[in-house]
């Protein structure tokens, strides 16, 4: 006789300094698979988790700018490491999602990493250099780290998304608060917790995630932008996720 189990459902929470709390306000939405099936609850982030996600990023920016280099690439491609070890579940999370080609779009991603740590070290040559200047001194072009930058995900291609999006502002010494929206939780945070989150324990608050719905982004992200020196929002398909109070 065979005795039926209800699943663990998982619940897909915030990622600030380090750590994987649940939003402030205690609200949560339902995140579905492609097929109509229930994934997972994600905790809906607030505006006080996103100005809280900032504030981190402020502390944390200077010491992720300060490493050298070359020290950050060697972080990046730990990243590409990590992921190499679980692709077995990004794949299973993106075929949820609907991706067409799920093992190509975890191929992309693993490959972004290690494209932009070997950019680490060769930035400061591509965007700098001597300028040519008439008189007896040195003219320098140097690339320096913008800050803080906030960045919503796509909810189309979520994780090739977010990695293309991520990777090249970390890689020069900026900082991210992301927030990330419909199925894109799923992946976001998995992502998070299975490579960043491991890849070096000193730079892991270097990035946070808030997760959110569609419809509230915009906002949201207004209210906060004073704070942000730039910010990239990526326009996707309606978002499937139902809120509840």
């Amino acid at each position: 006789m065979s005795h039926g189990r209800v699943p663990v459902k998982r619940t897909a929470k915030l990622y600030i300094k380090g750590e994987f709390p649940r939003s402030e306000s205690g609200r949560s939405y339902e995140v579905f698979s492609h097929d109509g099936r229930l994934l997972a609850w994600a905790a809906r982030a607030s505006r006080k988790d996103l100005r809280d996600a900032v504030k981190v990023a402020r502390a944390a920016q200077p010491g992720w700018a300060g490493k050298t280099a070359y020290n950050r690439g060697q972080i990046l491609y730990r990243v590409a490491e990590l992921m190499e070890g679980r692709r077995a579940q990004f794949e299973a999370e993106l075929a949820d999602a609907g991706a067409a080609d799920p093992r190509r779009g975890v191929d992309a991603s693993i490959d972004r990493w290690v494209w932009y740590a070997g950019w680490a070290d060769k930035i400061g040559q591509a965007l700098g250099g001597t300028n040519p200047v008439a008189g007896p001194y040195f003219n320098f072009t140097i690339p320096e780290p913008t800050g803080v930058v906030g960045i919503v995900a796509p909810q189309e291609q979520s994780l090739l998304g977010l990695v293309s999006r991520l990777a090249p502002a970390i890689v020069s010494g900026g900082y991210l608060p992301s927030r990330a929206v419909s199925v894109a939780p799923i992946s976001a945070s998995g992502f998070m917790m299975r490579s960043i989150g491991r890849a070096d324990s000193e730079s892991s608050p270097t990035i946070t995630v808030v997760n959110g719905c569609a419809a509230s982004m915009p906002e949201s992200m207004r209210m906060v932008e004073p704070e942000l020196p730039a910010s990239s929002v990526s326009e996707g398909a309606r978002s499937p996720s139902r809120p509840r109070p």
